[in-house]
């Protein structure tokens, strides 16, 4: 979650969508449900069998996280979900953790980190995943949500809006494929000393929350990041849509309108502008989601240096 974030009364604005809502939202905790995958994940992590009582931690940190921004994916958990996981890159990011030496894996406007944390339980080596957040108290949360410390957990949690230069400039796509030397990720105060050096980028539920005019800009800051050694990949799942455009949307108790690419404009956005036309290999995928107030496409997308 990054960009600005405000909340007054009925509304609340994250990045450059605005939630409408009839009134500030309470924490509902109907919505809480798990998966039997998402279930067996934070089981093993917390140490918390009973399902009585690792939904009662979850709830304790939701509504802490809740006090910070009452974002709606707060309230509607979404941050439970293990979306890096299902997308069918997943498997290839795994193997660069497994084969490249120091591949660095980030996870940008990661909330609780929770994807950079599943990667890390199949064997994504925990020490070079970066989790990336505007809010440094979301960062600060994953250690309650998953009952770590920064001693028991040694991925680097980095707080930091992307769209301040001194955390993250724009710098055009390296093509220099040779190895560097490795970095000391405590000692970070900002992402630009990896330009050109990250092997996974993960951007989960993150471009849509902004104008097509600054997923532009934040898609040319993350493809400087991203090494030019052949496999490196950003990747990401979020709202599109069959033609581009403004897309209205609802969460419980929540509307909102965001910019949406089709699968044509963000492959073209990518393949051409970001990067030299043919110097990426990008695939996509709309997901049809129905819910039982809107059906809306999700986008599953994946962009590799060839």
């Amino acid at each position: 979650m990054e960009g600005t974030a405000t909340h007054n009364g009925s509304t609340t604005l994250l990045g450059d969508v605005t939630f409408r809502m009839a009134s500030a939202p309470t924490v509902d905790t109907s919505l809480y449900s798990l998966s039997s995958e998402q279930a067996e994940f934070f089981k093993a992590q917390t140490g918390i069998e009973d399902d009585e009582d690792l939904k009662r931690h979850i709830l304790e940190v939701q509504a802490k996280a809740y006090q910070v921004a009452p974002y709606p994916c707060i309230r509607s958990f979404v941050f439970l979900r293990l979306n890096l996981s299902n997308l069918s890159v997943y498997e290839h990011i795994l193997e660069l953790g497994r084969k490249r030496p120091d591949a660095l894996l980030l996870d940008i406007g990661c909330c609780f980190g929770t994807d950079g944390r599943k990667a890390a339980a199949d064997g994504f080596p925990a020490k070079n995943i970066i989790a990336s957040d505007l809010f440094n108290e979301f960062l600060q949360l994953s250690h309650e949500l998953f009952k770590t410390t920064p001693a028991s957990y040694p991925g680097c949690f980095l707080p930091g809006d992307v769209f301040d230069p001194a955390f993250l400039s724009i710098a055009a796509p390296t093509d220099d494929v040779s190895p560097a030397p490795a970095i000391d990720l405590s000692a970070l105060k900002s992402l630009n000393p990896l330009h050109g050096r990250i092997s996974v980028i993960s951007a989960i539920s993150f471009f849509h929350l902004f104008s097509e005019k600054k997923q532009f800009l934040v898609a040319k800051a993350l493809a400087g990041l991203l090494s030019a050694q052949p496999g490196s990949v950003i990747c990401g799942y979020h709202v599109g849509s069959l033609e581009k455009g403004i897309v209205n949307n609802s969460l419980p108790g929540s509307e909102y309108g965001l910019f949406a690419h089709s699968p044509k404009t963000w492959s073209s956005l990518w393949d051409g502008e970001v990067f030299k036309k043919g110097s990426v290999e990008v695939e996509t995928e709309l997901v049809e989601i129905a819910t039982r107030d809107v059906q809306f496409f999700m986008m599953k997308w994946s962009v590799m240096r060839l």
